[in-house]
């Protein structure tokens, strides 16, 4: 392939390139697979013996198991040597891992030692965050995870996932080709525009997408490699990122209007060109201008959903619906006050319309008792612009800015916040809220923390700890007049890894809002009596994954009594066909398997004697 270049004296001489045969000759060089080498060693499940051998097995995270290779593996893989002579179970790794995380003190050197761990070894990775969830899950996911997006420049180190950006309109479909794997089930994409409550990150807004599909296979246990983050960096209005030398995006204003929506359209095709129709895709933080445009668009077109909306409005929902045990309640009694009128407002109000309608009110009953506030104050009908669903909740009522005010009024039973902005729920607004209530339901669901509408601390404080208290991201335990309260957190992550696993594993197409009221209920179901005792309106976070195999079996069997799933025959039971599809973090034999043949019969064959030659005359 390559020219011999005969050795001549260093002169100064013209070269002359034929640019053509110069490109003819990489383009032989990238299609003879024997020279090049993908990102991983592997792809698929399927690893064939004889592919991978010596250091590329060590190199490779899903074939590496540091010093758990046993002695007979090293020998026979060519590894012998590379390695000191020790041996280590992973039960033993797990717990080095363990000891070396919490040798680091500050939560984004534990997220970047993570990181690490999962670039080197796959399956130790995901076990130890399955495992383990409860201490790590506020490290891959918030708050840590909105950290390393302010710090994603910094922190960059290898491709998790793809970045596509408005550059490459016309090429998307290109792009997804340079994805070594050939079977994703999953995308997780943002825009990076509305980043948590943090806002505009731009590309930086990748740490999202890499941050949920981890959860995909630590908590519901969806193959790694099924799996793909994607960013479209589409530009940012954040200036400080524009002139911050690490950023990593495009230096330019974010692409609005027909040129966005055309590069959206064209991904979306791109996707199902490549992977497939059933290949879900979830959106992860779009703006507001965005987010329920987008959903409303593509949801009966392709099968996608938005976490923002759909998944934080069935894990609020879960949350009011075990309320409903301390409260003696139903969800229709109740009268809701949102504090924020964005895509996530809008979500959980519209799932809880729908959650209302199933217990008898009509939709348009189950819209008067939801009253929202946002920037501008409280939602009326005689604003000239209502974003999204808004217009469903907006009132005949002069218009009003002042929050407590309006609490006092209306007098609602449930005070959701949503509106990522830190402190919202003053003092006043707590105690006003226990005025008129004997258990005033408040979720202060804004994340990270510091842009909670309160702490549990003070809702406790300022109710006379009759709370019921919810939050987007943890606080510490809460103690009250010599009571210790364990408050609960509102994570996305009960909902969005189970509602995936089953519409992968049934090749659903598309993807209701049904699906989410199932999730919800799901896990108010498994809230246990001590957890409402302790303050917490949801199982414990190392519970999540059962509750994953519950929602995915449920939403599997509903999908094929409404004729929704695509896979068949349909399985004789669910939640072993469920459990026969999901990744396995624990160690596998390196070696190919070895087998004996039976003794053949003893038969007599005849000797082996040249024929004569003959000859005619």
């Amino acid at each position: 392939m390559f020219a011999v270049i005969p050795k001549t004296p260093l002169v100064s001489r013209t070269v002359h390139i034929n640019k053509a045969a110069l490109t003819e000759t990489l383009k032989s060089f990238l299609n003879d697979k024997t020279n090049r080498r993908c990102y991983h060693e592997v792809v698929g499940d399927v690893l064939t013996p004889s592919q991978v051998m010596g250091i590329d097995h060590l190199r490779d995270p899903r074939l590496n198991k540091g010093l758990a290779f046993t002695l007979e593996e090293r020998q026979a893989l060519g590894i012998h040597g590379l390695q000191p002579a020790r041996y280590k179970s992973q039960e033993e790794q797990l717990e080095l891992c363990k000891i070396s995380i919490e040798n680091y003190q500050e939560p984004l050197n534990k997220y970047l030692y993570l990181s690490e761990l999962h670039d080197r070894n796959e399956k130790l990775f995901f076990r130890l965050l399955s495992e383990n969830i409860e201490r790590l899950l506020p490290i891959v996911y918030t708050p840590t995870v909105g950290l390393a997006c302010q710090r994603f420049g910094l922190i960059y180190r290898r491709p998790h996932g793809l970045f596509i950006t408005i550059n490459d309109k016309g090429h998307v479909a290109d792009v997804l080709r340079n994805w070594p794997e050939p079977d994703v089930h999953a995308i997780v994409v943002t825009d990076g525009e509305r980043i948590l409550g943090l806002g505009d990150l731009g590309a930086c807004g990748m740490g999202i997408p890499i941050g949920k599909l981890s959860l995909y296979t630590a908590l519901a246990r969806v193959k790694p490699h099924h799996c793909l983050p994607i960013c479209l960096d589409v530009g940012t209005d954040n200036q400080a990122l524009l002139e911050d030398p690490t950023y990593i995006g495009l230096r330019q204003r974010r692409a609005r209007g027909a040129e966005y929506d055309e590069f959206l359209d064209e991904f979306m095709a791109a996707v199902v060109q490549r992977y497939g129709q059933d290949t879900l895709i979830q959106f992860e933080d779009f703006g507001n201008a965005n987010a329920f445009r987008l959903l409303e668009k593509y949801r009966n077109k392709y099968c996608t959903f938005n976490d923002d909306i759909q998944g934080t409005a069935a894990v609020a929902l879960a949350g009011l619906l075990a309320s409903n045990r301390k409260t003696g309640k139903k969800l229709s009694d109740h009268k809701f006050m949102f504090f924020g009128a964005g895509g996530a407002a809008l979500g959980i109000a519209d799932l809880c319309v729908k959650a209302m309608e199933r217990e008898g009110l009509s939709e348009s009953e189950a819209r008067n008792r939801i009253w929202m506030i946002d920037i501008d104050g409280l939602v009326t009908k005689d604003r000239t612009q209502l974003l999204g669903h808004q217009g469903f909740y907006a009132k005949d009522h002069a218009p009003e800015k002042d929050f407590l005010k309006l609490i006092n009024e209306i007098k609602p039973s449930i005070l959701i916040g949503a509106s990522a902005t830190g402190g919202a729920f003053t003092p006043e607004v707590l105690r006003s809220m226990a005025s008129f209530n004997e258990r005033p339901i408040v979720f202060a669901l804004s994340n990270p923390t510091a842009k909670a509408e309160c702490t549990a601390q003070q809702a406790y404080d300022h109710t006379e700890g009759r709370v019921i208290f919810c939050s987007g991201s943890p606080f510490p335990d809460v103690n009250y007049n010599g009571k210790v309260y364990h408050p609960g957190q509102g994570n996305n992550a009960y909902i969005f890894p189970g509602v995936a696993l089953g519409v992968i594993v049934a090749g659903i197409h598309h993807i209701i809002e049904d699906y989410f009221i199932i999730a919800a209920q799901t896990v108010a179901d498994n809230v246990r009596e001590e957890d409402l005792e302790k303050g917490s309106l949801y199982p414990p976070l190392g519970f999540i994954n059962e509750c994953s195999l519950q929602i995915s079996t449920l939403i599997i069997a509903d999908a094929y009594k409404n004729g929704k799933a695509t896979v068949y025959p349909k399985p004789a039971d669910i939640r072993k066909f469920v459990e026969s599809k999901l990744y396995s973090h624990y160690y596998e034999e390196s070696l190919p398997k070895t087998w004996k043949w039976p003794d053949p019969p003893e038969i007599k064959t005849k000797s082996l004697t040249p024929k004569t030659k003959t000859t005619t005359s």
